[in-house]
């Protein structure tokens, strides 16, 4: 894997660049939409290649667990195994276990927990995970670290820290060894919670690897917005210029014009496609709830400046009607409509970029979607 960045904003560390993977460029900024399991739900990869999005994010537990890695291994990876031919990231599953904290303990050496599914036991490691995800074929894999839910003690804190630390220097020699490295790209993913002493040290420590790129972990966990941004204001100034950055989990068009104000160039979250599910959609203007009765007979369009292929068809009032009359299409629709906000948003973030005009683009959206603006009152 390649990285290499175009353009600068002037007044901000926002930034353009290419990836360069096995499956092909991707511009960033990007934001990659969530294929948990190999799919988008809701959306087909047809849908997905419509819209645009040149790599997605698939998760290495629950890939693990179901199909498995060598039933994944025996189809030749998760690429040919759901016909997508381009990029793929995969999150090392550690985020999963540890919201499964009732069905995990932490070692020395990894993570036991127990299958969700049918309550088998399983340990990983920082090599098991990385030979799931060799199985996967992604073209970008995550370190396993431990990451900690907000509040968190200073102590509980540190303890993460040495555990991500050790377990990324142990993964970083092993896919030297075994891997194909130019094929297969390694993020080390930083930690410290919101304590920045530790933020800081992690970092340094994390430097020492001779890494793809760095992910920001431990945040958008519930903490408040201050601190999260505090934090990633402080990890950004702290990363190297020349290697990918990977804000994970945060897909709030707020708080992604933010990180990448600070020089973020790679987002996931379920966010986007999990609101659209539950009738909630991104317009320029802010958000929209289309279960509302006044949309009963809008016949205009969700986002009258939205070329997608829902808001050019159906109105407002259509939408309204087949969500709460439960059909499965409004789930599709919505969803289609919400990964296509996002795809554009991140085009407009990156002709601004170019252009010159980031931080007007950055105001505009931030008077729609504060408190007390848009349709819904803000993100």
């Amino acid at each position: 894997m390649e990285f290499k960045v175009h353009a600068t904003d002037t007044a901000t560390g926002a930034r353009t660049g290419t990836l360069s993977t096995a499956h092909g460029e991707i511009a960033t900024p990007v934001f990659m939409p969530v294929a948990t399991r190999g799919a988008v739900r809701a959306l087909t990869n047809r849908d997905i290649d419509e819209l645009g999005f040149d790599m997605i994010l698939a998760n290495t537990y629950h890939l693990y667990l179901r199909p498995g890695a060598d039933a994944l291994a025996r189809a030749g990876g998760l690429h040919r195994f759901m016909r997508f031919d381009r990029a793929i990231l995969t999150d090392s599953g550690g985020f999963q276990v540890f919201s499964l904290s009732n069905l995990c303990t932490v070692r020395e050496e990894g993570v036991e927990f127990r299958s969700h599914i049918d309550g088998s036991r399983h340990l990983f490691t920082p090599r098991l995970v990385l030979d799931a995800q060799r199985a996967i074929g992604s073209d970008i894999m995550m370190v396993l670290d431990e990451c900690i839910h907000y509040p968190a003690t200073e102590a509980q804190a540190r303890g993460a820290l040495e555990k991500t630390v050790a377990w990324a220097r142990d993964s970083h020699g092993y896919w030297r060894e075994r891997f194909d490295t130019g094929r297969q790209a390694l993020f080390a993913i930083t930690q410290g919670g919101v304590y920045e002493h530790l933020r800081r040290e992690c970092i340094e420590r994390l430097l020492e690897l001779d890494v793809s790129g760095y992910a920001i972990g431990g945040l958008s966990v519930g903490e408040p917005k201050e601190l999260y941004r505090a934090m990633t204001e402080l990890t950004l100034g702290l990363l190297p210029a020349h290697k990918p950055r990977y804000m994970m989990g945060v897909g709030s068009p707020l708080e992604i014009l933010y990180a990448v104000s600070r020089g973020v160039d790679m987002f996931d979250c379920v966010m986007p496609t999990r609101i659209a599910r539950n009738g909630t959609l991104y317009t320029d203007a802010g958000r929209i709830n289309i279960k509302t009765a006044r949309f009963a007979d809008d016949d205009g369009p969700i986002d009258a400046g939205c070329p997608c292929y829902v808001c050019r068809t159906f109105s407002r009032a259509y939408l309204r009607h087949i969500f709460r009359a439960g059909e499965i299409a409004a789930l599709i629709y919505n969803t289609y409509h919400n990964l296509s906000f996002m795809k554009r948003l991140m085009d407009r973030i990156a002709a601004s970029i170019a252009g010159g005009s980031f931080g007007a683009l950055m105001r505009e959206y931030e008077r729609a979607y504060a408190p007390g603006g848009g349709d819904t009152g803000g993100d």
